[in-house]
């Protein structure tokens, strides 16, 4: 059984901890965080199994055989090369890092030195997603012409989350891009984007949107139509609808659909709408960390790597460019010169 390492307990990283305490491959869990009584409550909340220590120092001692990352983002990057260096298998939330320069020297780290890296791309787990994938793979659809989707966020979370967030391209979009590439088997070869703000006024005062939409073209002429938003009080709506030349299939289309039809006599979906990211990929979470304890004993080879996350950031800064200067752009006007990336 594993002894596994999880920085940052925070929410997302409690929840981390519970899933990974729950995990029949896991004998040991230890935790820390910036803040150790934080960690010390998640350890005596879960009990047996898990324990915690003071700080990431403590826990790169503490003997382990793979680490988890849920600390800021900021950290991500540093915390990634240190379990690289330590010969551990890291599963990192996303993003790798703050820009596309940085993730590109993760990548090169990982790949010149063998590091074993997932990130935390968590649709790749959801049912729905992976239909859709093997939907597009096996053909049922024929040739994709277009693609639908996006992140509607409930509600905007506070002023200070959006300062360091790096943007809603980065932050929400990035999700979308990524699964665009992991559905389709496709590159992204240029997008066009465009944003608006119409409520806080903080998003403005920190160079973001409040809602954003982009159109991707593919590698193959295929398009991809992607939005997000910050004010979709309905309720957490995510989906993706692939839409091909012998059918269309749609992830994210179930009862809990924040979405009401203005069709008379039409009940469906019926509810209630997912309040928050956490509801609606529950299951797809702990698919995703299951699967990491499976990559770091060898079962499996990685299911979203550091490359990956490369090419979705790449296509979040190529629409941030695009929002500002009003035009499309290439991904290779992102792209880091000089890393073979």
């Amino acid at each position: 059984m594993a002894r596994l390492g999880l920085v940052g307990v925070g929410r997302i990283g409690a929840f981390h901890a519970e899933t990974l305490h729950g995990l029949a491959e896991v004998g040991e869990l230890v935790v820390a965080d910036a803040d150790p009584a934080r960690a010390r409550a998640v350890a005596e909340r879960l009990g047996p199994g898990v324990r915690w220590v003071a700080d990431v120092d403590d826990l790169f001692t503490a003997r382990l055989d793979a680490i988890a990352v849920a600390a800021p983002t900021g950290a991500h990057a540093r915390l990634i090369r240190r379990g690289v260096e330590a010969g551990l298998p890291v599963f990192c939330e996303k993003p790798v890092a703050a820009s596309g320069a940085e993730t590109a020297e993760v990548a090169d780290l990982v790949e010149k030195t063998g590091g074993r890296v997932q990130i935390g791309f968590q649709r790749r787990f959801d049912t729905g997603y992976r239909a859709a994938r093997a939907a597009v793979a096996d053909g049922s659809v024929g040739w994709v012409h277009t693609l639908r989707g996006g992140t509607f966020d409930p509600a905007p979370p506070p002023a200070e989350y959006i300062a360091t967030s790096g943007g809603i391209f980065k932050d929400c979009g990035v999700h979308d891009y990524d699964a665009v590439r992991w559905v389709t088997g496709r590159e992204v070869a240029e997008v066009y984007a465009t944003g608006s703000n119409r409520g806080e006024a903080f998003f403005a005062q920190y160079g973001d949107v409040d809602t954003a939409a982009a159109v991707l073209r593919m590698d193959d002429g295929s398009l991809a139509l992607l939005s997000a938003t910050r004010y979709n009080a309905a309720g957490y709506d995510v989906r993706l609808e692939v839409l091909g030349s012998r059918d269309s299939v749609s992830a994210g289309l179930d009862e809990r659909l924040p979405l009401r039809s203005a069709e008379p006599g039409i009940g469906w979906p019926a509810g209630p709408a997912y309040p928050g990211f956490m509801e609606r990929f529950r299951e797809a979470y702990t698919r995703e960390l299951a699967a990491f304890v499976d990559f770091a004993v060898g079962r499996i080879d990685n299911p979203c790597t550091v490359a990956d996350a490369l090419e979705a950031i790449y296509v979040a800064e190529a629409c941030e460019l695009s929002r500002a200067e009003r035009r499309p752009v290439r991904i290779d006007e992102v792209r880091v010169t000089g890393t073979g990336r």
